[in-house]
């Protein structure tokens, strides 16, 4: 079920890892920064309630995400309760799952924002899609995550490392070039709409894109 989520989630533009235990949660959270957490509750090593809460009180924890089969009234305050931002009951559809972790990265204090724009270049980050001037830029499923990334962070030196880990899990294999292709192809696609001298590479560093004429 986390993989077909994962996958799910992926596909709707969300770079996902996933932990088959509280323990591989710990690791997981300890070792790489996140935006958000979906939390099973009957979990291998433990119940997830009782672990987000004392993980809230001891650690600073993305926005959480309970995902799970327990629907009565009662399961749902304790979850919102010990910690849980939303609370979804199992079956749900994917579309929803994702309109929910959108809304709640668009809380105040998180940086989730549903339209982008910086000087002509717009993006939609429902429906993944790029525009200039009203002309839709054809992007694949890994350009249009760092393109959003890049524009959420105009003006500002993104880190190699950090686009890295926002556009791959731990599971997916990268090559030692892979952030440079992805970058070279999403520049050479912004140049042929006219957004030209807008992605920059600061070497040794990371990318950067400015907002300009173009």
């Amino acid at each position: 079920m986390a993989l077909l989520v994962a996958e799910g989630l992926q596909r709707r533009g969300f770079a996902c890892d996933t932990a088959d235990s509280l323990s591989e949660a710990e690791v997981a959270l300890d070792t790489a920064s996140y935006d958000a957490l979906v939390l099973d509750l009957g979990l291998p090593d433990g119940d997830g309630l009782p672990w987000l809460a004392n993980r809230r009180a001891l650690h600073d924890t993305p926005p959480a995400i309970i995902l799970t089969a327990r629907g009565a009234l009662g399961d749902r305050v304790m979850g919102l309760d010990a910690g849980a931002d939303d609370y979804v009951v199992k079956p749900v559809e994917l579309d929803e799952l994702a309109a929910r972790l959108r809304a709640l990265l668009r809380r105040p204090g998180n940086r989730l924002a549903p339209e982008l724009k910086v000087g002509r270049l717009k993006f939609d980050s429902k429906a993944r899609s790029a525009t200039v001037d009203g002309r839709v830029i054809d992007l694949a499923r890994r350009e249009a995550d760092l393109l959003e990334l890049m524009m959420r962070r105009a003006g500002s030196v993104v880190h190699r490392e950090v686009i890295e880990n926002a556009l791959y899990s731990f599971n997916d294999p990268v090559t030692p070039n892979a952030v440079e292709a992805i970058v070279s192809r999403l520049r050479r696609k912004l140049e042929d709409v006219g957004v030209l001298g807008a992605l920059h590479t600061v070497r040794g560093v990371g990318y950067m894109l400015k907002d300009g004429d173009w």
